[in-house]
């Protein structure tokens, strides 16, 4: 079996099947073994682990999955593919390959057919554009994941670590901190790919807290506080939350709850962390409450 880390069988790869790449699909090919060992071993993968691949290609990274996973599930959108994953992969007994966008396949059904419910491991080269939603999805659906070990754009790696206070910080970064502890692998790159993208890359791996570091009485309405606090970021906390509409209070409500926390009314939401936030959203939360069940009372008498 050729190593399609090489670049040379990866080019001649491409030219047997007459392959062309496809600009909405995102598509860049990892064509360094180096960063594929470097993949492998942070993902951690033993082998009794099912694994599934997000975005295989032409099934560089999947050869080396199969080397090592009891069984790897790729998911691949672009039909193009499927014909040379199953000619890459063909000496293969451990690999399914999945026509279909990662987004809509039910991965629950996948989890409790192939691995019994256990949890899983995620291992992916993932199209930039979407990035965040497929991570964002993956944790959301509250899939029996043990790890997501991707390739993404610099930038966002940098963003997911990032704590109160810096430019990077965001709605992501907490997203991501809430679910899963995130370690930097390695910085890639940009002649590590082909074609080469424009920006530099990075490996991150997001590993999945038994439980969240925070406790919430309602995890929506936390991300519904996180977003609105993001979404206007020159504006304080209190603006932006108040201008979000998903936020039925009032402003006033909105400023007594932020100094009921010990805050100033004209602090800014890239100022609180995770734990803050958390603390805001029970807050909030129980007024909420006490509105609707004063507005109850009020409706019986």
């Amino acid at each position: 079996m050729a190593d399609l880390g090489n670049p040379q069988n990866t080019v001649a790869v491409l030219q047997k099947h007459q392959f062309h790449f496809q600009k909405k699909y995102g598509q860049n090919f990892l064509i360094d073994t180096h960063v594929l060992d470097k993949i492998i071993r942070a993902a951690d993968i033993q082998d009794e682990d099912l694994v599934l691949e997000i975005g295989p290609g032409i099934g560089t990274m999947t050869q080396y999955l199969c080397e090592h996973a009891r069984q790897v599930i790729a998911v691949e959108i672009d039909p193009a593919l499927i014909p040379i994953l199953e000619d890459t992969l063909k000496e293969y007994q451990n690999i399914e390959i999945i026509h279909g966008d990662i987004l809509k396949i039910n991965i629950h059904n996948i989890v409790q057919e192939k691995n019994q419910g256990k949890p899983i491991k995620v291992v992916a080269n993932l199209p930039y554009y979407i990035t965040t939603p497929i991570i964002m999805g993956l944790f959301e659906s509250h899939i029996p994941i043990n790890s997501i070990t991707v390739m993404v754009q610099k930038e966002v790696a940098d963003r997911m670590g990032m704590g109160p206070g810096s430019k990077e910080y965001g709605a992501l970064s907490l997203a991501v901190q809430y679910y899963a502890k995130p370690e930097l692998v390695a910085n890639v790159p940009p002649n590590c790919f082909m074609p080469r993208p424009k920006v530099g890359s990075a490996v991150i791996r997001l590993v999945r807290h038994d439980k969240p570091p925070v406790e919430v009485e309602d995890e929506a309405f936390l991300f519904k506080i996180i977003r609105a606090s993001f979404n206007q970021r020159r504006k304080t906390l209190a603006n932006g939350l108040n201008n979000a509409g998903e936020i039925p209070l009032t402003k006033e409500q909105i400023e007594k709850s932020i100094q009921e926390l010990g805050f100033s009314v004209s602090i800014r939401g890239e100022t609180l962390d995770l734990e803050q936030f958390a603390a805001l959203s029970n807050l909030m939360k129980r007024k909420l409450q006490a509105a609707d069940n004063a507005s109850g009372l009020s409706g019986c008498s």
